[in-house]
């Protein structure tokens, strides 16, 4: 009995991710790290602006690692945090903003996602409609760290 409500429930949990996964932009070329540095200024500059200190993670399309950065005085856990809300919104091609949200609407199934971090900050970027990479961004609260990240995106004309 145990094993047919196991296989149940991941079965849900399946329906639910590929639900979640539809309409999503096409990966395209991975993202460059001259590009990478631009975003991450931009993030830079927003946290500095706003007194915040902040680690940032630049990811490809693949979800590894191309730059990152460390502001003076960044809580150690986010130095994970933000690698991992990169790598969850590129390869999920989606902001993390929206796990956080589907949780708080009750999708509890997200949780088991494997590489899935549902706190707001980590966007993909997206150039000529494509997924590009994601910048994932921690070390404020999770609206101030998406505001960093937009900033990134932003301030490189993404």
């Amino acid at each position: 009995m145990s094993i047919k409500k196991s296989i149940l429930g991941l079965g849900l949990a399946l329906f639910a991710a590929g639900a979640f996964a539809q309409d999503r932009p096409p990966y395209g070329t991975e993202i460059g790290v001259e590009q990478a540095k631009k975003i991450a200024a931009g993030a830079v500059a927003e946290s500095k602006k706003n007194g915040w200190r902040m680690a940032i993670a630049i990811v490809d399309n693949h979800g590894f690692l191309v730059y990152y950065e460390r502001m003076d005085d960044t809580q150690i856990a986010s130095v994970w945090v933000a690698i991992d809300k990169a790598k969850a919104s590129a390869t999920f091609r989606r902001p993390t903003k929206a796990f956080e949200d589907g949780i708080a609407k009750g999708r509890v199934a997200l949780l088991g996602l494997s590489g899935e971090t549902p706190i707001e900050g980590g966007l993909p970027i997206i150039s000529g409609g494509k997924v590009i990479g994601a910048i994932g961004v921690s070390g404020a609260n999770s609206d101030q760290d998406a505001a960093a990240a937009a900033a990134g995106l932003k301030g490189a004309g993404l």
